[in-house]
């Protein structure tokens, strides 16, 4: 089969590779993909938000299955629109990326799923927000209510940090945001494939958010990730499938808007049982590359039956008893300033390295042909090994090697569980 695959981000990076290893596909195709895909698949410079561009490109190169990356087609409805033109299309229709697009979407779906989730009030105005603060004490947890490239969170003990980000998404036209309750326990991402109707759910792993070693500084769009969860609960992704997936894909459907593509679950393992945090509406960016170097079951052919209402008859998922560990080589000044147009050497001496694949999240070609730094999170560096003590070894002997002026990385992926010292109350 031949199979396109929209984006052009680390994840994207993983997903062309994944689905090049199908024994079944002959071709990947990557709009607009980036100069580590180029290794990989034909990267063709394409307006991935325009849907019309989308499809007939599609139809140029005659392919079997569109793979929707990110999630802003998914919310500007480019699965629509390559689904009208009668392609196979893993990515939810737009409205039902809703559940990514809008937080307060997402509250009022798990309400009517029963889904465990945390309590929360949806503010226009901030007085609003202000009682509700009061009412659900601090920790504050004020999520911007739109897409936010996974920066739109702010979790502080400070009341005024709170109300001065819920003053500046409230600023934007529309503006809206959610407070929370501040849930405890560790991270949790699962992500679950959907027909529409079947829920398959991949392996957990666990997502750094913050810039900072010890979780210090602000949210990113993630620094690093690592899977299996060894001290996980063995029941927790049949509780969550159960208690979570199944009954918001059954909701979904019975909305008239069926969910077909990746559903991230974010959840936290509070005292009081897993609740989720937040729904995102594709594989995430880098846990979900920890995912993947993980999973043996051939990965074109499970998307394919994802797009197609065949999950129900799809084999059981094969699994690596392996370790994976990513760690995110970043610019300097990310998140809030990223420096850009920086000359990245080392990739080869880093690749070379057991285990180790690196992945390009923000890079570029330079007009003399230089691969320079495009973005804020520049590499993935993705380490396999036989536990996470080895995986974490030979990503950090990677990253080593990798030179990129003024860039920083975090130095404790996945370090407490290396060492059994995470718990779950």
């Amino acid at each position: 089969m031949k199979v396109l695959v929209l984006g052009s981000g680390a994840r994207e990076h993983a997903l062309v590779k994944a689905v090049a290893a199908d024994p079944e596909v002959e071709a990947v195709i990557a709009a607009p993909g980036n100069p580590g895909i180029d290794a990989t698949a034909l990267c063709v410079p394409v307006d991935i938000l325009d849907g019309t561009a989308v499809a007939a490109l599609a139809e140029q190169h005659a392919v079997d299955l569109v793979v929707i990356g990110p999630e802003a087609p998914l919310v500007a409805g480019v699965a629509d629109v390559c689904r009208s033109a009668g392609f196979a299309v893993v990515g939810p229709s737009a409205a039902a990326a809703r559940l990514e697009g809008s937080k307060s979407f997402a509250k009022e779906v798990m309400a009517a799923a029963e889904v465990p989730t945390a309590f929360a009030r949806v503010c226009t105005t901030v007085e609003q927000v202000e009682s509700a603060l009061g009412a659900l004490g601090a920790p504050h947890v004020v999520k911007e209510d739109g897409l936010a490239a996974g920066k739109g969170v702010v979790v502080t003990d400070s009341r005024d940090a709170a109300v001065a980000h819920a003053r500046a998404c409230l600023a934007k036209e529309g503006g809206c945001v959610v407070v929370e309750e501040f849930l405890d326990g560790p991270e949790v991402s699962l992500f679950c494939l959907s027909d529409g109707t079947t829920v398959v759910p991949l392996q957990p792993a666990q997502d750094f958010k913050r810039v900072g070693d010890g979780d210090a500084g602000p949210n990113t769009g993630g620094m690093g990730a690592y899977s299996p969860l060894g001290w996980a609960p063995p029941t927790l992704v049949a509780d969550v499938v159960q208690r979570v997936a199944q009954p918001t894909i059954d909701e979904m459907r019975r909305r008239g808007t069926p969910f077909v593509g990746i559903l991230y679950v974010g959840l936290a393992l509070t005292s009081r049982g897993p609740r989720v945090v937040e729904f995102n509406a594709r594989l995430g960016d880098p846990d979900g590359q920890a995912v993947l170097a993980r999973l043996e079951t051939p990965f074109a052919q499970l998307l394919l039956a994802t797009a197609t209402g065949a999950l129900a008859d799809f084999p059981d998922l094969r699994w690596s008893s392996d370790a994976a560990v990513v760690v995110v080589v970043a610019s300097a000044g990310y998140p809030a300033a990223p420096q850009t147009g920086d000359p990245v050497t080392g990739l080869d001496a880093a690749a070379e390295v057991p285990g180790v694949a690196v992945l390009h999240a923000g890079t570029k070609r330079d007009k003399r042909g230089t691969l320079v730094s495009g973005g804020g999170r520049v590499l993935d560096v993705v380490a396999v090994g036989t536990d996470l003590t080895k995986a974490r070894s030979a990503a950090y002997r990677a990253v080593a090697l990798i030179e990129l002026e003024g860039s920083h990385h975090r130095t404790d992926i996945a370090l407490k569980a290396a060492r059994g010292e995470i718990t779950v109350g």
